[in-house]
């Protein structure tokens, strides 16, 4: 894919990392399309701003109608980058199933919706890439927020094998990792536990939750994680894994070598 001229589509543009993304991408030139739930089809498109659509990641029909809108206007499509993603947070014991349910509805299997949607464009046509927004706690678990960390660990299994089954058909696919990032995504956490289960809990999971919330207050802005997502975008052998953030790097060195024991100890130091 040449850097130059991409028409490219991201999911959950209307804020934090989707957001800022969309935003980098149309200030170098790109042709971009971003979705929202709220949005809606406007023509003619702009091709110095981002176009918002709308797209429910979780309901097919949404998905086939803002791709099949963007093909109407352009022809073809180069990248999705996909960032919709909200997190829950709770116990194993007190999230209800349904709503676990939700929580993978839209982290994993939104997400795989729109992967394929566009991989028979893409691999028609021979080229094309695809970079799934992951997260630190894809690899790192973190206690009363597991069913986000699950549902980002699906999406890291996902990811490395689509790498392996598209490659011959010349699709590039990346998993972009974020730390802590400070975005809405935090103030839009759901508590989803049974507050009678949830009483057993207590006070761990009012401190680890508390230790979250500060950690992506403090975090780094969502331009950081855009930064890289851009950097690696048209390239000719785009990593499979990229974790943001030096710190973060170390981690998921520390993390692959350390005892599953010990890391679990140094998790229950820090939450």
């Amino acid at each position: 894919i040449p850097m130059k001229n991409l028409i490219i589509l991201v999911t959950g543009a209307s804020s934090g990392i989707g957001r800022a993304t969309a935003e980098r991408f149309a200030k170098q030139g790109h042709l971009v399309f971003g979705t929202s739930r709220k949005a809606r089809f406007e023509k003619p498109i702009n091709p110095t701003s981002v176009n918002m659509i709308p797209m429910e990641t979780t309901d097919e029909k949404s998905v086939k109608t803002a791709v099949d809108f963007v093909l109407q206007q352009t022809g073809r499509l180069d990248l999705l980058v996909n960032c919709a993603g909200f997190g829950i947070a709770g116990s194993i014991e007190g999230v209800p199933v349904s709503e676990a349910k939700k929580q993978f509805d839209v982290n994993f299997f939104g997400t795989l919706t729109v992967i394929q949607s566009v991989l028979p464009l893409f691999r028609t046509a021979g080229t094309g890439q695809i970079i799934n927004i992951g997260s630190v706690a894809g690899y790192i678990p973190i206690p009363f927020q597991s069913m986000y960390s699950a549902s980002k660990f699906a999406l890291e299994s996902l990811t490395e094998t689509l790498a392996m089954e598209t490659r011959k058909f010349g699709i590039k696919v990346s998993l972009v990792e974020p730390g802590d990032t400070k975005t809405g995504f935090t103030a839009s956490r759901i508590m989803s536990a049974d507050k009678h289960i949830e009483e057993n809990y207590m006070p761990e999971s009012r401190k680890a939750i508390a230790q979250m919330e500060k950690d992506e207050e403090n975090g780094c802005p969502p331009d950081n994680v855009a930064r890289v997502v851009c950097r690696i975008a048209g390239k000719k052998r785009p990593p499979v894994r990229v974790t943001v953030g030096f710190a973060y790097k170390l981690i998921y060195g520390f993390s692959r070598i350390l005892p599953t024991k010990l890391k679990l100890f140094v998790l229950k130091l820090i939450y």
